[in-house]
């Protein structure tokens, strides 16, 4: 089926979609993506093309379970959400991992986000903190949407696999794992232990606070423990991506 009017219904659906106004379903544009979202098994609702698929979008269609709509040009560009279309959109259903499923781990490590707001540096974080073997990863209220188009570009796919719980209390996300064994403990920069003399050995939620504000003052005196990462002056602070990716790899080479 050919859709020429963007103001057909389902490409007003799919637009809600991408629009974050659909709270099941999510939005994956791009061939990566969306071969990533294949192999995650993620349920599908619906895809979309060019009138005329690439040979390798044509490949990826025999694998799909579910409607594929083929749109004009000028419906493909409305829909899109990167500057140039990538040919492909599907619209899936948004993985809900259970509580529990972040605690599987006899030693879980665990990542909080609190109000990190770009989600370009979510989606990274979403990256690295797979590529780390993290258990899970908790995003307070008031962050970025784990799983909005420019997040999962970020996170490359890892959003499919990495257990996600999103707008979560901080507060009541340290209480939580405090009940379960984890120690807390909240990256900022004027802390006294350093982030390679915490033994990260131990069942541990790590939280990384907003870019510019940093955690809250009430996530701050709730947590066991501050860690900082030694920087060489001038410099006083890093993105809190790459301080994420360097607190997480030292938590790897202890684990190891």
């Amino acid at each position: 089926m050919l859709i020429t009017s963007s103001s057909n219904e389902r490409i007003k659906h799919a637009r809600r979609v991408r629009e974050g106004r659909e709270r099941d379903l999510i939005f994956i544009e791009g061939e990566r993506l969306v071969t990533e979202c294949i192999s995650s098994g993620l349920v599908l609702h619906a895809c979309f093309t060019a009138a005329e698929p690439s040979p390798s979008q044509l490949a990826l269609l025999e694998r799909l379970s579910c409607p594929v709509f083929q749109l004009s040009d000028s419906v493909l560009e409305s829909l899109s959400d990167t500057t140039s279309t990538q040919g492909i959109i599907v619209i899936a259903e948004r993985p809900w991992p259970t509580l529990d499923a972040l605690f599987a781990s006899p030693a879980p490590l665990i990542l909080g986000l609190d109000r990190i707001q770009d989600p370009g540096n979510l989606g990274t974080l979403v990256r690295t903190a797979e590529s780390a073997g993290v258990s899970g990863l908790f995003s307070f209220a008031g962050s970025a949407d784990a799983f909005s188009p420019k997040t999962l570009r970020s996170s490359m796919g890892s959003a499919f696999r990495l257990p996600i719980l999103p707008d979560v209390s901080g507060l009541g996300t340290i209480e939580t794992c405090r009940a379960r064994g984890l120690k807390t403990v909240v990256a900022t920069g004027d802390a006294d232990l350093l982030h390679y003399d915490y033994d990260w050995r131990q069942p541990t939620l790590l939280i990384l606070g907003n870019e510019g504000r940093g955690a809250s003052p009430e996530i701050m005196q709730a947590c066991d423990a501050r860690v900082r990462i030694p920087l060489h002056a001038p410099v006083e602070s890093l993105n809190v991506a790459a301080a994420g990716a360097a607190i997480l790899f030292e938590a790897v080479r202890q684990r190891r």
